[in-house]
C-alpha cells in the first residue's frame, strides 16, 4: 500500500504525522510558538440532552449505521467517539458530503467541492480519507463538472468502512453501553 493509505489506516500514525509537521514549523518560526502548541483534541461536542434516545432506539444503532447517523444525538456521539480515537476524518467527510448534496447554488457547490477535495480526497490532504485509487479517480473526474452526486462513490466507500470498522468499536465503547442500559 502507498504511504498515505497506511497513514490514514492507523490513527496514531496520522496523529504522529500532524505532530511532526507542527514541530517542524515550530522549529522554523520560534516567534509564533504560542500558536503552534500541540493541541489536545477539542472538547467533545455537547450532546443534545432533549433528544437523548431511549435504550431501545440506541440498540437499533448496533445494526444500522444509517439509523445512528440519522439521529442527531447518535451522530454527535459517534463523532465524539471517533475524535477520541483520532479517526474522525471519515465521519467529517461523510457529513461534508451530506451538506454538499443539499447545496443548490452551482457556485456554492463548486466552492464546497473544491474544499472537500482539498481537505479529504487529494493525496496528503490534511484529513485524507482512505479510498482506493479507482474511487479517487472517479471522484476527481466527477469534479470536472460538480453535481450533487460528485462524491457519491467515495461517500459510499467511507460509509462501508465506518459500518465495518468504526461502528463495531463504537458499539463496544463504554458510552454506547451506558446508552443501552
Amino acid at each position: 500500500r502507498c504511504r498515505p493509505c497506511l497513514i490514514s489506516s492507523f490513527p496514531s500514525l496520522h496523529r504522529a504525522k500532524e505532530i511532526k509537521t507542527k514541530l517542524g514549523t515550530l522549529l522554523q518560526k520560534p516567534d509564533s510558538a504560542i500558536d503552534l502548541i500541540i493541541p489536545y483534541p477539542e472538547k467533545a461536542e455537547k450532546l443534545p440532552k432533549a433528544h437523548k434516545p431511549s435504550p431501545e432506539e440506541a440498540l437499533q444503532w448496533r445494526d444500522s449505521l444509517e439509523k445512528l447517523l440519522q439521529n442527531t444525538y447518535g451522530l454527535t456521539s459517534f463523532s465524539n467517539f471517533l475524535r477520541s480515537e483520532f479517526s474522525e476524518e471519515n465521519i467529517e467527510f461523510w457529513v461534508a458530503c451530506e451538506d454538499y448534496k443539499r447545496t443548490k447554488s452551482p457556485v456554492k457547490m463548486a466552492e464546497k467541492a473544491k474544499k472537500i477535495y482539498e481537505e479529504f480526497i487529494q493525496t496528503e490532504a490534511p484529513k485524507e480519507v482512505n479510498i482506493d485509487h479507482f474511487t479517487k479517480a472517479v471522484t476527481m473526474k466527477n469534479l470536472v463538472e460538480p453535481s450533487a452526486s460528485s462524491f457519491d462513490m467515495a461517500q459510499k466507500r467511507i460509509f462501508a468502512l465506518m459500518e465495518k470498522d468504526s461502528l463495531p468499536r463504537f458499539v463496544r465503547s463504554e458510552f454506547y453501553q451506558e446508552l443501552v442500559k
